[in-house]
């Protein structure tokens, strides 16, 4: 069963009593509290919630960044809890696409480079890789781009790359972190555009986190954590 087939079978993302705590000193600080989460396969789902409420915390998890104090996370037919540190790398690898607020682009590295990235860690040849990045680019509009380096991009041009680089190994689910947060209310608006294309026209099951309610409505779903509990 492929990871899409078993995401179909059991839901693209299923966060059961999940309990998330970090030590610091000798004080233990409660980030997310017994909370349960289940995102269809499809689905394009916005979490909100003030600073501090757990959203990115989530977010990693889900992602398998981070790991749950107490609880199961079940990503695209996986349960993250028993993968060691490489199985869990090499899972998120083929499942996960990552887009951030602040694109996170490699400055010496031109857009086909920062895109073609995530592919090194296949079995893809150059030449695979080099197709699949320019295919990526050419769907986020940007294949008249693919030699520009970060710095001769627009923040919106920068965030498109990013998202090519979020989807050149057609990932099961994309998570994002505040995708429009830097920038401009024309510019986000198109990411917006964008991603709603994936969703609908690709499949994509998309978590994104977000405290822009013009963002937030682009999605199916909307969320409140507060305090680390689900409030809706």
């Amino acid at each position: 069963m492929s990871a899409t087939e078993a995401a179909a079978k059991t839901g693209a993302v299923s966060v059961q009593n999940v309990r998330k705590f970090y030590q610091r000193d000798s004080m233990q600080i409660k980030v997310l509290d017994g909370l349960n989460l289940e995102v269809p396969p499809g689905e394009f789902l916005a979490l909100m919630g003030p600073s501090g409420s757990g959203k990115t915390t989530l977010l990693n998890l889900i992602a398998g960044i981070d790991r749950a104090t107490s609880g199961r996370v079940v990503v695209a037919g996986t349960d993250l809890g028993p993968l060691s540190e490489g199985e869990l790398a090499k899972w998120r690898s083929r499942n996960v696409g990552f887009i951030f607020q602040f694109y996170n682009l490699i400055p010496v590295l031109n857009a086909v480079e920062n895109v073609e990235l995530p592919l090194l860690l296949t079995s893809l040849s150059r030449r695979e890789r080099r197709e699949r990045a320019m295919t990526a680019l050419r769907i986020v509009g940007l294949s008249d781009r693919y030699k520009h380096y970060p710095r001769q991009l627009s923040g919106g041009q920068e965030q498109r790359v990013a998202i090519a680089r979020a989807v050149v190994t057609d990932p099961t689910v994309l998570v994002a972190d505040e995708p429009t947060g830097d920038l401009d209310a024309q510019s986000a608006e198109e990411i917006l555009d964008l991603m709603q294309t994936f969703n609908k026209d690709f499949g994509k099951t998309i978590v994104m986190v977000t405290h822009d309610p013009r963002a937030a409505v682009r999605a199916h779903t909307q969320r409140h954590l507060e305090k680390g509990v689900l409030t809706n």
